[in-house]
């Protein structure tokens, strides 16, 4: 079953991003400088990965423009390229393997397969408790409706009684869930959500019209607008949708050998000007901080 979901999600990624879509997208020309291991960052990996020379970074289908799936150990976008830059940094190689949902992440970490999420993942205090976040972004959560927004949505209080996609497991999720309990103690009807495993899937549920908005973070709702030939636009920016700040980043299990080696290499990478470069590169600029830093956020979702 999981090879068939991933197969499944394969094909929709490549029918919504081709290769050429993906390349525009990007930069183009834009030379990411080549890496030197450091050795004290390498030094501070655990003996059997120095050893190996391999760590795994798990992700769970497509997240444009910071992860784009290529295929089953294929990844490209934004978190690609800074895995790359990472890996030379920490004097490793960083293969990527695909699993269905936030939660085969978690649970895939727990159990020792993988070393780490590249993502960027939702960094929240009730996920702390089991994991810890190098938070390298921040993000804002917007919707991405139809062209000329059909259904009026551009709020929380307009999603009462219509169809919004979710990624499941993620934090958008609880916060729709919320409203949902909100609209019906109005007296209005309830929100039906839809949750699915990946954004191209939640995507392709409003450009058929089988859901009425997707409810997700603006960096991959503006890559998906901009590659639907005008048949999308973005609503509800500039508010907080249920949200305070909301910091993103690399995802380990909780005090994780390796934390601190991927905090390092991603000072390194701020330092010396591979981070900004990546991500203008992408077009996420607007994401940038100024700093990483280990589990930077401290309230959940409002």
């Amino acid at each position: 079953m999981m090879a068939k979901q991933l197969r499944q999600a394969a094909v929709l990624t490549a029918a919504l991003l081709s290769v050429s879509s993906i390349n525009a997208f990007a930069a183009e020309n834009v030379t990411i400088p080549a890496q030197t291991m450091d050795p004290a960052i390498h030094a501070k990996l655990p003996a059997d990965i120095q050893k190996s020379g391999v760590m795994t970074s798990v992700n769970n289908g497509s997240f444009p423009p910071y992860e784009i799936v290529t295929g089953a150990n294929g990844l490209d976008g934004a978190s690609a390229d800074l895995a790359h830059a990472l890996a030379q940094v920490m004097g490793v190689k960083i293969e990527h393997a695909s699993v269905s949902g936030l939660s085969g992440i978690l649970s895939g970490m727990a159990a020792g397969r993988y070393q780490m999420g590249i993502g960027p993942i939702g960094d929240y205090p009730d996920r702390q408790a089991k994991n810890d976040f190098i938070d390298f972004v921040k993000e804002y959560v917007v919707f991405g409706v139809r062209k000329g927004n059909p259904e009026n949505i551009s709020s929380l209080d307009d999603t009462c009684g219509k169809r919004i996609a979710v990624m499941a497991g993620g934090s958008a999720e609880q916060v729709i869930r919320k409203q949902s309990d909100v609209c019906v103690k109005d007296g209005k009807p309830a929100v039906t959500v839809q949750s699915f495993a990946d954004q191209p899937t939640s995507i392709l549920a409003v450009r058929s019209n089988r859901s009425d908005a997707f409810f997700s973070s603006q960096a991959p709702l503006t890559y998906f607008v901009e590659k639907a030939n005008g048949q999308l636009e973005l609503t509800g920016t500039g508010k907080s949708n249920g949200f305070g700040d909301i910091f993103q980043g690399t995802v380990v299990a909780k005090d994780s050998p390796v934390r601190d080696a991927i905090l390092a290499g991603y000072q390194k990478l701020f330092d010396n000007g591979t981070y900004a470069i990546i991500m203008k590169k992408w077009g996420l600029e607007g994401n940038m901080i100024p700093a990483p830093g280990i589990n930077l956020a401290k309230a959940q979702p409002k």
